[in-house]
Order: C-alpha cells, then sequence, then structure tokens
C-alpha cells in the first residue's frame, strides 16, 4: 500500500497538520482534508506527487474539528463522497453552528485560521458505524469509534495499518515529547484510555498521526500516550481541588507541559510549534471542562 503523506503546511508552518492520500486501483482515497485555509496547499501537493485530484472520489473524515475535516465540504461538492461518525454527519451538511461556535473563540483570528468551511450536499455523506467497512479498489477502510478527543471521533483501518485522527495524539517529527490533545468540549479521559487501549489491542504495524506522520514504535506510542492522558487529567484535577483559578490552571498546565516538552529535547521553535497546534490553554480548559461535568453529573 503507497500512503503519500500531504503537508498541508498550516499557517505556513510544516508538519503540523497531515492528510493522507492512498493510491488504489479504483483511484485515489483521501483520509483528513485539513481545514479550508490549507484547501490549495493540499491540491499543489497533490499536483507535486503527480496526483490527479479529480480522481479522488472518496475521502474520510476522523472527526469534524476544522483542522481535520474544514475542507471537507469543498471535496463533497466536486463530487467526492464523505465518509464520518454518525454524530459528525449534520455537521458536515450544514456547518453553520460549527462556525459560530469557533468563530467564537478565534474571532478575527477565524477566517486566517481556518478558511471557508463548505456545507457538503446532504447525498454525499456516508455515516458509517464502528466496525463498518467501505472497499475502494483493493482495499478496505474499517472506521473504529474513538472517543475521547471527541464523541463523533473514527480512527480509519487499512490491514495492519490506523490513521488516528486525534485519537493517538500530537508529536512532531523528531520529536519525542507528546501532546495530548485535549481540546473542549468533549474531553472525556476515561473512554480516550479505552480507545487508546483498543488500538492497543488491535496491534497494528502503522499509526498515522494527523498530527504527525508514520508511526512504527506503536506498542511504545499508545503506552506513554496513554500515561500522557492519565498524567495531565490527575493533574488538572489535583489544581482543581486545590482551588486554583481558571487562569492559574492554565498557566501551570502550560509550564508543567513545557517544562517535560523540554526535559525530552524539544527546541523553542518546535515548542512554538506545539503551541500553534495544540495550545496549553486550550488543552487545560478542556481537561478542566471534563472534570467540572464529572462532578456536576456525582453531585
Amino acid at each position: 500500500m503507497t500512503v503519500h503523506t500531504l503537508d498541508l503546511h498550516f499557517q505556513n508552518t510544516p508538519g503540523l497538520i497531515a492528510a493522507y492520500v492512498i493510491e488504489t486501483q479504483s483511484g485515489l482515497l483521501l483520509i483528513e482534508t485539513g481545514p479550508g485555509s490549507t484547501l490549495e496547499n493540499l491540491r499543489v501537493a497533490l499536483r507535486e506527487k503527480g496526483l490527479d485530484e479529480k480522481a479522488i472520489r472518496h475521502v474520510f473524515v476522523t472527526h469534524i474539528h476544522l483542522d481535520h475535516a474544514g475542507a471537507a465540504g469543498w471535496w463533497a461538492q466536486q463530487g467526492a463522497q464523505v465518509f464520518c461518525h454518525k454524530q459528525a454527519a449534520r455537521h458536515l451538511i450544514d456547518p453553520s453552528r460549527l462556525v459560530e461556535s469557533a468563530r467564537m473563540v478565534y474571532a478575527e483570528r477565524m477566517d486566517s485560521l481556518w478558511g471557508d468551511v463548505l456545507p457538503a450536499p446532504a447525498e454525499r455523506v456516508t455515516i458509517l458505524a464502528d466496525g463498518a467497512s467501505v472497499t475502494v479498489g483493493e482495499f478496505a477502510i474499517t472506521a473504529l469509534d474513538t472517543p475521547g478527543h471527541a464523541r463523533h471521533h473514527h480512527a480509519f483501518v487499512i490491514g495492519q495499518t490506523c490513521f488516528t485522527g486525534d485519537v493517538a495524539g500530537m508529536r512532531l517529527p523528531g520529536t519525542d515529547y507528546l501532546s495530548v490533545t485535549a481540546a473542549p468540549p468533549q474531553f472525556d479521559p476515561v473512554s480516550y484510555v479505552n480507545s487508546v487501549d483498543r488500538l492497543t489491542a488491535a496491534g497494528f504495524q502503522k499509526l498515522y498521526l494527523t498530527h504527525f506522520g508514520e508511526v512504527t514504535q506503536v506498542t511504545e506510542h499508545l503506552a506513554s500516550y496513554r500515561q500522557r492522558i492519565q498524567a495531565v487529567h490527575e493533574a488538572v484535577l489535583q489544581d482543581h481541588q486545590s482551588g486554583l483559578s481558571d487562569e492559574a490552571i492554565r498557566q501551570r498546565y502550560h509550564d508543567r507541559e513545557k517544562a517535560l516538552a523540554f526535559a525530552q529535547g524539544l527546541s523553542s521553535a518546535d515548542w512554538d510549534r506545539f503551541e500553534m497546534s495544540n495550545a496549553t490553554s486550550m488543552c487545560a480548559d478542556g481537561v478542566l471542562l471534563a472534570i467540572q461535568r464529572a462532578i456536576h453529573v456525582s453531585a
């Protein structure tokens, strides 16, 4: 199987967001579209590899966060079939609520960060259940329901290879630091660990992370990431129980993660790239929201 890793150069920065193209006997299939702001970069990357974008008729998105699926509507409007989790479909067909929520967070930076988010025609969106497969040429692509980062999250499996979206975290090429993708509002540490355990039990030979690239030391990566999920959750829980303010919790999260990253040999430039794509303030908010939600449910 030939997998082409396409670096989308998000915010003119390499190694942050990947899309994956696989050559089949029935054309090309695309896993992850990236945001609308990097659509032209994706199209250029295809041409540079000698690949015809018109041959892409099957698009798979792991979840509908804008860095993963913001350009899915454009591909659907070109005639591609987009495959997704059942809870993601309505947001692909009508992204207005998704865009409105994102605009509240990003304000004047919304358009430059994410670009256009176009609606996908309903007939071009196909829901995949857990364990369902789609055959494209000689390959079967199987969806695995993998909540934790988001409730509407799939990983996609072809043979012994898994395209993980955000469920296996973020690790930039050439670095050892693993950043927990914990954006609000759906971070759930229990579901997250269960999803990582599911990937571990499958015994994959390779992972492809959207953030970023190929992982061949699969068992070690997933074991480390499982520990990281638990560690950030426990640290924020202790901070919350200590009565710290939200801003203090964000700062402590940032300081802990930066210290860990630098201890693992990360450069200042690479730290800035992590912050650009998976900001510690955002992750702290995601973990804290999960803790507050759990306390409310148990009250």
